[in-house]
């Protein structure tokens, strides 16, 4: 499968990039290929990180759907800001930035903080997203101090993660900086996640690692059933960074909630609150 396509992208007076797989032109006979069979899907990265732990995803969803990593502003390889973004900042450049890439609507998937930026988008133009993805969705409203976050990053990092899934997140942070991450952090902490999903119309699906200590199996399940129409799964064997661990499985249930042309597969237990 060839690489993702890297696009410069500004909007909303920021600059962030966009890794775009896009389904091919023709098809096996050198014909018209005719339009995707379902909607486009977009993943969203968490604080301090990049699209990096989301590859192996996007490349298990990229095989039928055309499929988009984002650098929101300020992470990865992205110019920072002058000024701390809020979530509601986050959101309009998603929206901005798949605008002028031709990508009106689309299924959205963020991981962790980005789960909180997903929810925004959902909020600003909600006909523009047919099906919401939150994976290890944080804050839990139950544990909403820095000091229980770092200690379940810690524990997660320690027990529940591979080698590889740490050295992505340890790069990416060393990469984000303390100083811009530490402001982010505090825009994390001050976000009402399980006031704002209530607002959201489009059906949501909370995704975890079965062994995730930062999004709990309560906090989750409690997040589903705030939603309008929500759906809670578990992904066996693995913690917070779900999708980089066990992608194929991932990738299987959100085909199957969102109505994606991809195949299911893996372990998955779930419920529709």
């Amino acid at each position: 499968m060839p690489r993702p396509v890297r696009f410069e992208i500004e909007a909303a007076g920021h600059v962030g990039h966009v890794f775009a797989s896009r389904q091919p032109a023709v098809d096996a006979d050198g014909g018209p290929a005719g339009p995707p069979s379902g909607p486009a899907v977009v993943l969203v990265h968490g604080i301090g990180v990049s699209h990096r732990y989301l590859q192996r995803l996007h490349g298990e969803l990229a095989r039928s759907a055309d499929t988009y990593s984002i650098d929101l502003p300020g992470f990865g390889a992205t110019p920072r800001p002058e000024a701390t973004l809020s979530v509601s900042d986050h959101a309009t450049y998603i929206l901005g930035a798949m605008e002028q890439l031709g990508v009106l609507d689309f299924v959205l998937v963020g991981h962790s903080m980005g789960s909180q930026f997903a929810i925004e988008v959902a909020l600003q133009q909600p006909g523009r997203i047919p099906a919401l993805v939150l994976m290890g969705p944080v804050v839990d409203s139950r544990r909403r101090t820095v000091a229980q976050q770092a200690l379940a990053l810690g524990r997660d990092s320690l027990l529940f993660e591979s080698p590889s899934s740490n050295a992505l997140v340890l790069t990416d942070y060393l990469r984000c900086g303390p100083s811009w991450y530490l402001k982010t952090l505090r825009v994390m902490m001050g976000y009402p996640t399980e006031e704002r999903i209530a607002g959201v119309s489009a059906p949501v699906l909370v995704l975890r690692g079965a062994n995730d200590p930062v999004a709990s199996a309560d906090w989750c399940r409690r997040l589903a059933g705030l939603a309008v129409a929500g759906r809670f799964v578990e992904i066996q064997g693995t913690g917070h960074v779900v999708q980089h661990n066990r992608p194929a499985e991932v990738a299987g249930a959100i085909a199957s909630f969102a109505g994606l042309p991809v195949a299911a597969s893996g372990t998955a237990h779930g419920f529709t609150a």
